[in-house]
């Protein structure tokens, strides 16, 4: 699933050309030209990545910030911020207020990918070719093979991309239409009540060593994988 990126720009050439090199380096990116076209873009799906110009119509880069940050669906997405301003104090303000990094106008498209990777390398959880070991249970993405305690587990596609999900976003609760969303895309029409015949049959595959216990129901919000006790 391509990682999709808010690029938040009110200069039409510098918007495109971002668009531009995100989507050739396999990224989905979302535009806004203004602070209230970028609020409303802060919805299901969330982006995963904000790139966020400092000066906007409407309001600044660092209110937008802020905003993000009072927010609980909202806080934890990275924001690299682009700006003409090289100032010293303006850098370290934008990272006090929650930027995870800062380039400067004008940059070059090989800096700015390399400076976005880093990032989220940062804060993802793990790369999506990384294996992923929870307590002996085991996904390797490239392999497409599960294990438990070095037991192999059979599941279908689905419920391992829904397990790939849940193992790289611990400890957080989804609603139905989240995990609709972020497992099997925006595009796609299935009802809410088809997640639960998936968690059923996600804890039946894990339920040879226990890891069912890992999938926790969560009254009227949703699910969370957490390896503490509901």
């Amino acid at each position: 699933m391509a990682r999709r990126i808010l690029v938040v720009e009110d200069e039409a050439p510098i918007r495109e050309m971002l668009c531009f090199v995100l989507e050739q380096k396999g990224y989905e990116p979302i535009e806004a030209e203004d602070y209230d076209s970028a609020l409303s873009l802060l919805c299901e799906p969330y982006p995963d990545l904000i790139l966020l110009d400092w000066m906007l119509p409407g309001g600044s880069g660092i209110n937008l910030i802020k905003h993000l940050k009072r927010d609980e669906f909202t806080k934890k997405i990275p924001v690299v911020m682009l700006t003409a301003r090289g100032e010293e104090e303006d850098k370290v303000r934008g990272l006090e207020v929650g930027a995870d990094d800062y380039i400067t106008k004008p940059f070059s498209p090989k800096e700015l990918m390399a400076r976005l990777k880093a990032v989220i390398r940062r804060v993802s959880p793990t790369s999506i070719e990384e294996l992923i070991d929870v307590q002996g249970l085991k996904l390797d993405p490239v392999s497409h093979r599960v294990t438990a305690n070095d037991k192999p587990l059979d599941m279908g596609p689905t419920e391992f991309k829904m397990l790939h999900f849940f193992m790289t976003h611990q400890e957080r609760v989804y609603s139905r239409e989240q995990l609709l969303n972020n497992v099997w895309g925006t595009n796609v029409y299935v009802e809410d009540r088809t997640v639960d015949v998936h968690i059923r049959r996600l804890r039946k595959a894990l339920e040879v060593e226990g890891h069912d216990r890992l999938v926790q129901t969560v009254r009227g919000a949703g699910y969370r994988f957490s390896v503490q006790a509901s």
